[in-house]
């Protein structure tokens, strides 16, 4: 097989709840997780014997992406060789990038999954699938939902995942802004804003939200959305504030910052409103631009 393609997409947490730090350095989150259709595709073919890991990458505001190991698909590439006893892999991997940047959507995390499922076939290897997730785990957080997709609860890092049934289509309004938060500097903010009393974690019940994905009713999930980081990501980027308040202005459901940001989405009741709501936002000046996307979708797939 001269070489597989595979469609990923970006993931955003209904809920997140951010538990203590842990002497590993993560925290134990509890989180819903939704994957919507924002997607990266990612074709893997094999290279030269010697040659190592080639990465190309295409897409908005890619300049930053390293082309090199440090990428987290080269080393899922990696590490899946590792775990079926393949010698050092030398792959070419070209990824085309829809899901944002640093955005708080996982795109990096992503592209490591939509590698496994890809090398998986081109190296027409028998790894189970409990064993494949458990590669994923150890290369983060957000690649083994990333590989699973749909709508799940998250433990542990995130990584430990239970499907929740949500029923009918949502839609979604994501906005997009000017630069990097980076996932560390915004937990470590949430420790320290938390040590000053200046932020709470939100209490740890899900049973509303839960409720709602399965009766299918937008309005009645816009109250349940939550972000323990959210403050974290304010404190950092205070012009989020700006553009959260006039997602609601214009008619959002709900607003939220997604994961640890700088990316925020807005719930809309349905696809017209969204449609809407996306137009309002993108002549707001605020942002760099939007999306209208609309979830769950389907974990990283083989694609032709």
């Amino acid at each position: 097989m001269s070489g597989v393609r595979v469609r990923v997409a970006a993931k955003i947490n209904l809920s997140l709840r951010v538990g203590a730090r842990r002497p590993d350095g993560f925290h134990d989150l509890s989180t819903v997780f939704q994957a919507i259709s924002l997607f990266d595709d990612i074709q893997v073919r094999a290279s030269p014997i010697g040659s190592g890991r080639t990465i190309s990458v295409a897409g908005e505001r890619v300049d930053g992406v390293p082309r090199d190991d440090r990428n987290l698909a080269a080393r899922a590439a990696i590490a899946l060789a590792e775990a079926v006893g393949q010698p050092d892999p030398d792959v070419h991997i070209d990824i085309d990038k829809a899901i944002p940047v640093a955005g708080g959507m996982a795109g990096g995390s992503a592209d490591a999954a939509a590698t496994l499922v890809a090398c998986r076939a081109l190296w027409d290897t028998e790894i189970a699938d409990e064993e494949l997730h458990r590669v994923a785990a150890d290369l983060g957080s957000d690649v083994p939902f990333a590989l699973q997709g749909g709508t799940a609860q998250g433990t542990g890092r995130g990584d430990i995942l239970v499907p929740v049934l949500a029923t009918g289509e949502w839609h979604w309004v994501v906005a997009l802004n000017d630069g990097e938060l980076s996932t560390p500097q915004v937990f470590a903010e949430c420790d320290r804003l938390r040590s000053c009393g200046l932020s709470e974690p939100a209490p740890g019940d899900d049973s509303a939200l839960m409720a709602a994905l399965r009766a299918g009713s937008a309005r009645d999930l816009a109250p349940c959305l939550v972000n323990d980081l959210q403050p974290a990501a304010l404190s950092l980027r205070p012009s989020l504030a700006a553009v959260l308040a006039a997602g609601t202005d214009v008619g959002a459901l709900a607003g939220l910052v997604s994961g640890s940001g700088p990316t925020c989405i807005f719930l809309a009741a349905d696809r017209e409103h969204a449609i809407g709501l996306a137009a309002e936002l993108a002549g707001s000046g605020l942002v760099r631009g939007v999306r209208h996307a609309f979830g769950p979708v389907r974990g990283a797939h083989l694609i032709p």
